[in-house]
């Protein structure tokens, strides 16, 4: 193995050193297998941080985005846009919301939530806009999705936090009530159905069902972030979903376009019409090639039958996880293993990050979140064959951590 394609990083000096990379470079990828440029194959267990719904290379995505580049790829949201027309319709019959606007990250879909919220807020004759926000949250790294954000870690160095938020811990209704009450100035509860990099913890239905019923009694918004939990990783297209529920605000990304940059604010009737000509605009969101993503990635999803697939692969994984580390559960070394289809989180009782670079070495892709919270969110393509490989490779490592 040469040092350049070992250590790519060191190739790099004029890159801002903003990630604590794991030192390799991929060159490509069929299916949950990617490589890297000396050749070594991994399988794929974080799908780019849920990006990757189809995995690589996949078969009716790539001519599509072929095609797209031969067309357009961006013009300008001066003019309409076809496919964007296409994607909202829908988003709009998946979700049974009402409109869609289209942006190109989730950390954008985020900013534009909390805009509208305070719109809505203006609109109403409040001054000082309040939004119940979630300890442990995570929404995007600007300064406005920072301060909603919980991690006093991403927060740190960037001071002053905007103001107009107030935390609460997750699944606890008497705080959410106590938080607010008497409060004039609130004007929508924003919170992950599952969230993601605070340590995949799921929003309990019962809760998101009492949430949805007190935004109605006091008018408040209902905004959910499904950045990383939406687009059929759960099993259903939205993760609120499985609650029965619909929420005002919907903020989308990361699975929604394959890869292609993409996202998106889905809004219910309450939502919809708060934004008007130029209360929100994005240069690049909306775009020819990730509408055309967008459209294409939920077509196949549709005619591969990949909710189905991430319910029944997410549920096999589980289970496999449950059982190989069923001594650990046992005595506590491993605390839990949550989440919902595939999309699940595995709690250490100790710090675990240096599994990150031990699966590296062993041919598997992870992450570690929340420090000590493995996180695999693998493409929805995965089958029962490959997650049983995820289990074979990882709770060895697993197992070893929590002797040692």
């Amino acid at each position: 193995m040469n040092a350049t394609a070992a250590h790519p990083e060191a190739t790099s000096p004029h890159v801002m050193n903003t990630y604590n990379r794991v030192p390799i470079a991929l060159s490509h990828g069929q299916g949950c297998r990617v490589w890297d440029v000396n050749g070594k194959e991994y399988l794929d267990a974080l799908g780019g941080i849920a990006v990757n719904t189809l995995g690589h290379n996949h078969a009716k995505l790539v001519p599509a985005l072929q095609d797209q580049l031969t067309k357009l790829i961006h013009t300008s949201n001066y003019y309409h846009v076809t496919h964007q027309e296409t994607l909202a319709a829908k988003l709009v019959e998946l979700s049974g919301m009402s409109n869609a606007f289209f942006c190109s990250t989730g950390l954008e879909a985020n900013e534009a939530a909390l805009k509208l919220a305070r719109k809505f807020g203006h609109d109403k004759g409040i001054e000082r806009p309040e939004i119940v926000v979630y300890e442990k949250a995570f929404h995007g790294r600007s300064i406005a999705t920072l301060s909603a954000t919980g991690n006093p870690k991403v927060q740190a160095g960037f001071g002053p936090l905007v103001e107009g938020f107030i935390r609460v811990p997750l699944n606890d209704l008497a705080s959410l009530e106590a938080a607010t009450a008497g409060n004039p100035n609130v004007v929508a509860v924003f919170l992950e159905a599952i969230q993601g990099e605070g340590g995949v913890n799921p929003a309990h239905m019962d809760y998101l069902r009492q949430v949805r019923t007190l935004c109605d009694q006091r008018d408040w918004l209902l905004m959910i972030d499904e950045v990383q939990c939406g687009m059929g990783r759960t099993g259903k297209w939205f993760a609120h979903q499985w609650a029965g529920i619909l929420p005002d605000v919907m903020p989308l990304a990361k699975g929604l376009g394959s890869g292609v940059p993409i996202g998106a604010v889905v809004a219910g009737p309450k939502a919809a019409s708060i934004f008007k000509p130029g209360n929100h605009g994005t240069t690049f969101g909306g775009n020819p090639l990730a509408m055309r993503a967008g459209v294409e990635t939920i077509r196949i999803m549709e005619e591969d039958g990949l909710l189905d697939n991430a319910a029944r692969v997410g549920a096999h994984l589980a289970a496999a996880l449950r059982h190989a580390l069923a001594a650990e559960l046992a005595n506590g070394s491993v605390r839990e293993i949550r989440g919902m289809g595939l999309m699940l989180g595995v709690e250490l009782a100790k710090p675990c990050s240096a599994l990150t670079q031990q699966c590296v070495d062993q041919g598997l892709l992870i992450s570690v979140t929340a420090d000590n919270v493995i996180r695999l969110v693998p493409p929805l393509i995965m089958t029962t064959a490959e997650a049983d490989e995820v289990v074979a490779i990882l709770c060895p490592l697993v197992k070893k951590m929590v002797a040692a």
